[in-house]
């Protein structure tokens, strides 16, 4: 496997590019009144734009990016990135993190300091299609795949045993990397459930219990309510791309509804998220061009969904971080169908992006469920 240092130097061109695009954005009505009731409100949108026109600047997201460990591995024919920060203890536990959508590596810029006191050397690979990972073109890059090509990555960097963690997509391929690979992955840490988990409920299954059913609802509901995201990015990717790649605004619309609806934050996404690191994130997705191989993962996965027989089990030990604005969360007994959970933690806050929204928690809870291992 071919590793080798890497180093964020984005061409000035397409920063330039960038802010001559933003500057012609054709800006559409809205209904009278409505702010949030049809989509993004206007107004919000609009001073997020101006920030990132005359305030944000990309350069000194880049200086301070490439202070961490930056490599590129050329695996399965891709080259991957990933961050690697090593601990100073020899007897420190190998970590490998995945993002999900609409993030990116970015979101654990935060988290690493707090992991690697904790005794962690965090591996943080970006998916294939997002950041600064190649772009897929071929079919069949699902989560199992990925992890395959995660567990190819440890094994190469000397890591034979280690842990999982994510969240979003992260832990989908956490999950399958403990199904593939229970020899070599010690544990995995979740902070969200996958969405294509369903359990077994055929003959012999255990009844609902009444929080079960009513998690099934609330499921249902949510989707209804939110899910067009979804549904379109794991049906029709391609036709979105088209406006997402060629419009600054758009993009930026797209994800950032996505922060403010998931986060803790009550509305005020800048009470947990600041706009320079909202507008990092999104502008990276604008200059590697990778929304449309981003959101290509969803109807990836949608062909490979995460099902059970009715004794099958993930076979490694887990933990959850429950925090409280993660949605649709399933209850604990509904996870226990599988998974070994060893370790259940209801947060006292943070929402979806959480190595974003409370690094130390999540760190902690890292920390406490791996504890173990150590002995």
């Amino acid at each position: 496997m071919d590793i080798r240092r890497f180093t964020i130097d984005i061409p000035e061109h397409v920063l330039t590019d960038l802010h001559d695009r933003l500057a012609r954005t054709r800006w559409p009505d809205e209904v009278e009144g409505a702010r949030w009731e049809y989509g993004v409100d206007r107004a919000w949108l609009l001073a997020l734009t101006e920030h990132w026109q005359d305030q944000f600047s990309w350069r000194e997201q880049e200086q301070a990016l490439n202070e961490l460990p930056h490599f590129k591995a050329t695996i399965d024919g891709l080259s991957i990135h990933f961050v690697h920060v090593r601990a100073p203890a020899s007897s420190a536990i190998p970590l490998v993190l995945t993002h999900g959508w609409p993030g990116s590596f970015l979101e654990f810029k935060d988290l690493i300091p707090h992991l690697v006191r904790e005794g962690f050397d965090v591996v943080i690979p970006s998916l294939p299609g997002y950041g600064f990972s190649d772009r897929p073109t071929a079919p069949g890059m699902t989560p199992a795949k990925i992890a395959e090509m995660w567990h190819a990555l440890m094994q190469e960097l000397g890591y034979l045993r280690y842990g999982a963690q994510g969240g979003d997509w992260g832990a989908s391929v956490a999950t399958r990397l403990a199904m593939q690979h229970p020899a070599e992955v010690m544990g995995i840490h979740l902070n969200y459930i996958p969405g294509s988990y369903v359990p077994f409920l055929g003959q012999g299954a255990r009844e609902l219990d009444a929080e079960e059913r009513g998690f099934l609802d609330a499921a249902k509901l949510w989707t209804d309510q939110e899910g067009a995201y979804a549904h379109l990015q794991s049906t029709r990717p391609q036709t979105a791309t088209y406006a997402l790649n060629d419009s600054p605004v758009g993009l930026l619309a797209w994800i950032a509804e996505k922060f403010r609806d998931w986060a803790d934050c009550g509305g005020e996404l800048e009470r947990r998220i600041s706009r320079d690191t909202l507008l990092a994130n999104v502008t990276l997705y604008w200059i590697t061009q990778t929304i449309g191989s981003s959101v290509r993962l969803y109807k990836e996965a949608r062909s490979a969904p995460l099902r059970f027989a009715r004794d099958e089990k993930v076979p490694v030990p887990c933990g959850v971080a429950h925090f409280p604005v993660e949605a649709p969360m399933p209850p604990r007994s509904w996870v226990e169908r599988h998974y070994d959970v060893q370790r259940w933690t209801a947060m006292a806050s943070g929402g979806h992006f959480a190595a974003l929204e409370e690094p130390q928690l999540l760190a902690e809870d890292i920390r406490d469920f791996f504890r173990p291992f150590r002995r």
